[in-house]
């Protein structure tokens, strides 16, 4: 099978004169690591002015880098009779209830016991395959530990219609979240691009350069002793997106082991995030589907721990 490389070119800017090269391709995309980046450096796969150089070269204004992304090797991916919470099926579109800890698709850390190995199972072949052997079916996706509801395309005619609707932004999207400290407003916008952290590789933060549009509204439900209850609507959808962005107008969300406070006195493993509907146009029918799914357990004993105590 012949290999399809993604190319991507641009041009040196004054501000990254004098930086490595490992760096300012890193930075150019935000799910490219600088592993990953040595790693296309020394296989050749990166140029500067049409010369291979080491990750250490210190690029000038005006050059002009190359990147060849090469294909990701696919997984051997196994169905896995794991039980899955559905919400809605039909032959073209699967809306289920993923549970928090569970990854949704394989990768090199998680072969096995992922959403992807429960659908395969469940739907004995019937996915859309344009996500490849590692993402059959899958559109979009939510962090391991963010529960919630997920839209699952099982024919590539769906697979287009959703993710065509996902770009439109016409999907409705609403997670409930409890952060910590007290909003004072009542609804609010924020829009902020996101990127990769350059000072800790595994995180996303807002950033001023080479980010990802980003914008998420949310709205009050219920303020508690020390906590808010909100809800957030995305227009876009970026890796850790409300999580990022609630940190970044200083209120993290509860039990969150990456962005939020490194002391979580509540039980809830995990960040207390769940995507609680999802709203489509079906593919086949052209008409309106809205699922929702209530928080699970955790979720709702934290809110109840925090509603006692603001009573106290």
């Amino acid at each position: 099978m012949e290999e399809h490389f993604e190319e991507y070119s641009w041009c040196i800017e004054e501000g990254q004169s004098g930086e490595r090269l490992d760096k300012v391709v890193s930075t150019y995309q935000s799910d490219w690591s600088r592993v990953r980046v040595q790693d296309w450096i020394k296989q050749g796969f990166v140029t500067v002015d049409g010369l291979n150089k080491k990750g250490n070269y210190k690029v000038k204004t005006g050059e002009v880098i190359k990147v060849q992304v090469p294909p990701v090797e696919e997984l051997d991916v196994e169905p896995e009779a794991i039980p899955l919470d559905i919400y809605y099926e039909d032959d073209d579109v699967l809306v289920v209830n993923k549970p928090r800890g569970m990854v949704v698709h394989p990768g090199p850390g998680n072969p096995s016991g992922t959403l992807v190995n429960a659908l395969l199972a469940h739907c004995q072949g019937e996915l859309s395959g344009i996500g490849g052997v590692a993402r059959p079916g899958i559109v979009h996706r939510i962090d391991k530990d963010t529960s919630g509801l997920l839209m699952v395309a099982k024919n590539d005619i769906a697979h287009h219609s959703l993710v065509e609707q996902l770009k439109e932004h016409s999907v409705e999207r609403l997670y409930v979240a409890i952060v910590h400290g007290l909003i004072p407003h009542q609804h609010g916008m924020i829009e902020a691009p996101i990127g990769r952290d350059m000072q800790h590789r595994q995180r996303m933060t807002v950033v001023e350069r080479n980010g990802k549009h980003a914008v998420t509204h949310f709205s009050v439900r219920e303020r508690l002793k020390d906590t808010t209850l909100i809800e957030c609507r995305l227009e876009t959808g970026r890796t850790h997106q409300i999580r990022v962005h609630m940190k970044y107008i200083g209120y993290p969300l509860v039990g969150d082991p990456v962005y939020g406070p490194k002391k979580n006195p509540y039980p809830i493993a995990g960040q207390a995030l769940h995507a609680q509907v999802i709203g489509f146009t079906h593919p086949r029918t052209g008409k309106r589907v809205r699922i929702e799914a209530e928080p699970p357990e955790d979720f709702q004993k934290v809110l109840r721990i925090m509603r006692s105590q603001k009573k106290d």
